[in-house]
Protein backbone atom coordinates (compact mmCIF):
# COMPACT_ATOMS: atom_id res chain seq x y z
CA UNK A 1 0.00 0.00 0.00
CA UNK A 2 1.25 3.47 -0.76
CA UNK A 3 1.05 6.27 1.81
CA UNK A 4 -1.96 7.67 -0.07
CA UNK A 5 -3.92 4.42 0.40
CA UNK A 6 -3.21 4.07 4.12
CA UNK A 7 -5.96 5.04 6.58
CA UNK A 8 -3.37 6.73 8.84
CA UNK A 9 0.08 8.20 8.22
CA UNK A 10 3.27 7.18 10.04
CA UNK A 11 5.65 10.13 9.69
CA UNK A 12 9.37 9.87 9.05
CA UNK A 13 10.03 11.53 12.42
CA UNK A 14 7.94 8.91 14.24
CA UNK A 15 9.55 6.03 12.31
CA UNK A 16 13.03 7.41 13.04
CA UNK A 17 12.27 7.59 16.78
CA UNK A 18 10.85 4.06 16.79
CA UNK A 19 13.97 2.85 14.98
CA UNK A 20 16.17 4.59 17.55
CA UNK A 21 14.26 3.10 20.50
CA UNK A 22 14.11 -0.40 18.99
CA UNK A 23 17.85 -0.27 18.30
CA UNK A 24 18.50 0.91 21.86
CA UNK A 25 16.43 -2.00 23.24
CA UNK A 26 18.22 -4.42 20.89
CA UNK A 27 14.90 -6.07 20.06
CA UNK A 28 13.97 -5.81 16.36
CA UNK A 29 10.61 -7.53 17.08
CA UNK A 30 9.27 -4.42 18.89
CA UNK A 31 6.57 -2.42 17.15
CA UNK A 32 4.97 0.88 18.12
CA UNK A 33 1.38 0.16 19.16
CA UNK A 34 -0.97 3.14 18.93
CA UNK A 35 -4.35 2.85 20.64
CA UNK A 36 -7.34 4.83 21.82
CA UNK A 37 -8.92 4.33 25.24
CA UNK A 38 -11.87 5.87 27.00
CA UNK A 39 -11.01 8.57 29.52
CA UNK A 40 -8.93 11.68 29.62
CA UNK A 41 -10.29 15.16 30.06
CA UNK A 42 -11.97 15.17 26.61
CA UNK A 43 -13.47 11.64 26.47
CA UNK A 44 -10.82 9.55 24.69
CA UNK A 45 -7.06 9.28 25.17
CA UNK A 46 -4.26 8.28 22.84
CA UNK A 47 -1.83 5.66 24.02
CA UNK A 48 1.55 4.48 22.79
CA UNK A 49 3.42 1.36 23.82
CA UNK A 50 5.91 -1.09 22.39
CA UNK A 51 4.65 -4.57 21.58
CA UNK A 52 6.18 -7.66 20.00
CA UNK A 53 2.80 -9.08 18.98
CA UNK A 54 0.54 -8.30 16.07
CA UNK A 55 -3.02 -9.39 16.82
CA UNK A 56 -5.62 -10.59 14.31
CA UNK A 57 -7.17 -7.57 12.63
CA UNK A 58 -4.36 -5.15 13.53
CA UNK A 59 -3.27 -2.72 10.85
CA UNK A 60 0.50 -2.82 10.41
CA UNK A 61 2.34 0.02 8.68
CA UNK A 62 6.02 -0.47 8.02
CA UNK A 63 8.46 2.35 7.40
CA UNK A 64 12.25 2.53 7.55
CA UNK A 65 12.47 -1.06 8.81
CA UNK A 66 10.12 -0.58 11.78
CA UNK A 67 6.39 -1.10 12.25
CA UNK A 68 3.43 0.68 13.79
CA UNK A 69 0.37 -1.41 14.69
CA UNK A 70 -3.17 -0.28 15.47
CA UNK A 71 -6.09 -2.43 16.58
CA UNK A 72 -9.35 -2.16 14.58
CA UNK A 73 -11.32 -0.51 17.43
CA UNK A 74 -8.74 2.27 17.78
CA UNK A 75 -8.29 2.67 14.04
CA UNK A 76 -11.89 3.80 13.56
CA UNK A 77 -11.07 6.93 15.61
CA UNK A 78 -7.77 7.58 13.82
CA UNK A 79 -8.69 7.34 10.12
CA UNK A 80 -7.06 10.10 8.06
CA UNK A 81 -4.86 11.02 11.03
CA UNK A 82 -1.12 11.03 11.42
CA UNK A 83 1.23 9.62 14.05
CA UNK A 84 4.20 11.93 14.48
CA UNK A 85 7.07 12.52 16.89
CA UNK A 86 7.70 16.04 18.19
CA UNK A 87 10.62 17.53 20.03
CA UNK A 88 9.74 20.89 21.58
CA UNK A 89 10.16 22.97 24.71
CA UNK A 90 7.37 20.92 26.31
CA UNK A 91 9.38 17.74 25.76
CA UNK A 92 9.66 14.96 23.25
CA UNK A 93 6.70 12.70 22.55
CA UNK A 94 4.68 10.77 20.03
CA UNK A 95 1.53 12.65 19.00
CA UNK A 96 -1.56 11.99 16.91
CA UNK A 97 -2.76 14.67 14.53
CA UNK A 98 -6.41 13.68 14.25
CA UNK A 99 -8.81 15.50 11.90
CA UNK A 100 -11.72 13.53 13.43
CA UNK A 101 -11.29 15.13 16.86
CA UNK A 102 -13.80 17.91 17.45
CA UNK A 103 -12.19 19.03 20.70
CA UNK A 104 -8.86 18.28 22.36
CA UNK A 105 -7.42 19.02 25.76
CA UNK A 106 -4.53 21.36 26.43
CA UNK A 107 -2.00 18.54 26.64
CA UNK A 108 -3.08 17.09 23.26
CA UNK A 109 -3.35 13.54 24.57
CA UNK A 110 -7.13 13.37 24.83
CA UNK A 111 -9.93 14.26 22.43
CA UNK A 112 -13.63 13.89 21.65
CA UNK A 113 -15.48 13.19 18.45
Amino acid sequence: MSDLELPIKFTDAAANKVLSLVTEEENPALKLRVYVTGGGCSGFSYGFTFDEKVNDGDLTIEKQGVAMVIDPMSLQYLVDGEVDYLESLEGSRFVVNNPNATTTCGCGSSFSI
